[in-house]
């Protein structure tokens, strides 16, 4: 009888223990609560402030919870933000946890593409960008964005002014009059 009794102190007290941690769902919940204030705004633009606590919640999911699904698609939507926020390195660090915990995630390419992307245009580290670019081009020839990185390392450091002053060139060329 005291054997029964403490298997079923213990089954009730893992239960309790078990319910009193952290639920995905609930973290989820809260995620699209966060999404739907951050989306709700009649304003027509986005609260930085309120858009970078949905990226630590994000954050915070896939910490706490590495093995579902959702942790890879919501540290890519927090990279995403960052990008559209001007929080270039911030961007950086969450594709390259995309690209080293998850290398199986169908948006890996898309994540190494957008590194050099920040390096070339947050950060102004062209070095960084070209090496990124290369490494791309290298890696995945066939992506749909191989062009855009050979693009990019062909444009690397020239201004706005010079890529349509070499455009109207090319242009002049390309039309017989």
């Amino acid at each position: 009888m005291t054997l029964f009794r403490n298997s079923l102190l213990m089954l009730v007290l893992v239960a309790v223990i078990a319910s009193c941690g952290p639920s995905n769902e609930k973290d989820a919940a809260d995620i699209t609560a966060a999404e739907d204030v951050l989306f709700s705004s009649e304003e027509g633009f986005i609260d930085k402030a309120k858009a970078l606590e949905l990226v630590d919640l994000y954050v915070d999911y896939a910490n706490s919870y590495p093995g579902d699904s959702m942790a890879v698609e919501f540290l890519f939507k927090g990279a995403e933000f960052c990008l559209n926020l001007g929080e270039g390195q911030r961007a950086i660090t969450l594709y390259d946890r995309v690209i080293q915990e998850y290398p199986d995630f169908r948006k890996v390419p898309e994540c190494l593409f957008l590194k050099g992307y920040v390096y070339e245009n947050y950060l102004g580290d062209l070095d960084s960008a070209k090496a990124i670019y290369l490494e791309f081009i290298e890696k995945y020839p066939e992506n749909e964005f191989a062009d855009d990185a050979v693009i990019s390392i062909q444009n690397l450091g020239k201004s706005p002014e010079e890529l349509i002053r070499q455009f109207e060139e090319q242009q002049a060329l390309s039309d017989p009059e």
